[in-house]
């Protein structure tokens, strides 16, 4: 019996060294990251030119947020633009915010977006819709629960044309309005500093192309040579998939950090954080089964399991040497976890401390929540979103690279 132990202990100290190495990349890569990353407005001025801008604004049942969304926008220093505000059928007052601020501004553009049709998906169809009433030579893609400082448009335009890019995205400060949502985003953020980092964005040699929804500006014939979002239409994640196809049609394409310049919601409440888990790997499990299975697993591990395996290990960490090098390995790998925690949520998230102890919490609803939607992917109510619930019976997936 003790041999059985200390086999599964040594087993289990050596997955979690396996794990530790990857926690000390995965922090490297986070410095590196939060060190490196272009900022949007730090460029080299070259371009005078002021095309117009269509700013396309989809929102659904956002009465909480769009009238501040819209206050922003209107106070922009830049002075050809248009706001295409298009009310995705709200069940809320949101679009009565909208005709009312239409009707005191001629700036703002008050669009209904029809029915949407049955393959689309609802912020996709509502982007589309808007797009098709937009007359800017420039794009811009924003959200209903954004905030933007006077500057942001005149340094995305200057940015983009002084560079001569094809598009560009920005990375706002994300806001937690919830308890839920500052425990869980900062160790789901851990990620972002690896796969879908500015720096591989902005490395041609790289594949990885990917669009924050809450901000990005492209050419109008650029996004049109792509296949506008109806090309995309079908897509949870819809933001990463057109990104992906500027990128892969060898469009030049630039991701920077803005947080400093304005702020997106990514969460409200739990409800919302638990559907937007399950977007996040029901795309990658619809692509490649397999490989979503392991990547749940991944996360399991890195996320997770050290908490436990440390709670296990600890009351026996002097009785055998396979306890104690469990016991040691498992507490590095915590110590790893929290790191990691505190360095997001202060560098990337401007959270508490506080916030960053609970991350074992945050890291088991990540994980209960990628669960739940692999377990659910085949529902007619796989996810809801915005009021909606869709089924992904049929439906293929191409946001990211896997």
């Amino acid at each position: 019996m003790e041999l059985a132990v200390d086999v599964f202990n040594y087993i289990l100290s050596a997955i979690l060294f396996g794990v530790s190495i990857t926690w000390i990349l995965l922090i490297r890569s986070m410095w590196i990251s939060f060190r490196d990353s272009p900022y949007l407005d730090k460029f080299t001025e070259k371009s005078q030119q002021k095309p117009k801008v269509s700013i396309i604004l989809p929102a659904r049942n956002e009465e909480e947020f769009i009238g501040k969304c819209l206050d922003s926008l209107l106070d922009q220093d830049y002075e050809d633009y248009e706001i295409i505000a298009i009310d995705d059928r709200s069940e809320d007052k949101t679009g009565l915010i909208i005709s009312n601020f239409a009707e005191k501004n001629s700036k703002i553009i008050h669009v209904t977006a029809k029915p949407k049709p049955g393959e689309w998906m609802g912020k996709n169809w509502a982007c589309f819709e808007g797009f098709k009433k937009s007359t800017g030579e420039l794009l811009l893609f924003t959200d209903a629960d954004t905030n933007h400082s006077r500057k942001t448009i005149s340094l995305s335009v200057s940015h983009l044309l002084s560079e001569n890019l094809d598009a560009l995205t920005a990375m706002p400060r994300m806001l937690c309005l919830d308890f839920w949502t500052r425990i869980t985003l900062p160790m789901l953020s851990t990620f972002l500093h690896t796969r879908f980092s500015a720096l591989r964005v902005n490395d041609p040699s790289k594949k990885t192309g990917y669009f924050f929804g809450s901000f990005f500006i492209i050419k109008r014939k650029i996004y049109e040579s792509v296949g506008t979002h109806e090309g995309v239409r079908g897509e949870l994640v819809e933001d990463g998939a057109l990104g992906k196809k500027v990128k892969e049609s060898g469009f030049k394409m630039k991701m920077v950090r803005a947080e400093h310049l304005f702020e997106a919601v990514w969460a409200r409440d739990l409800p919302t954080l638990w559907h937007a888990l399950k977007r996040l790997i029901i795309p990658l499990y619809l692509q490649n089964k397999k490989i979503a299975v392991g990547i749940f697993f991944a996360v399991l591990f890195l996320l997770f399991m050290p908490i436990p395996i440390l709670v296990y290990a600890a009351p026996f960490a002097i009785s055998s040497m396979s306890f104690s090098v469990l016991f040691s390995i498992s507490a590095f790998t915590v110590g790893l976890l929290y790191t990691a925690a505190i360095l997001e949520s202060k560098k990337g998230l401007g959270l508490s401390i506080i916030h960053a102890l609970f991350g074992p919490v945050g890291s088991f609803m990540i994980v209960i929540g990628f669960a739940s939607g692999i377990l659910q992917v085949r529902s007619n109510r796989a996810l809801m979103w915005r009021g909606r619930a869709y089924s992904m019976t049929n439906q293929i997936q191409n946001a990211i690279n896997v």
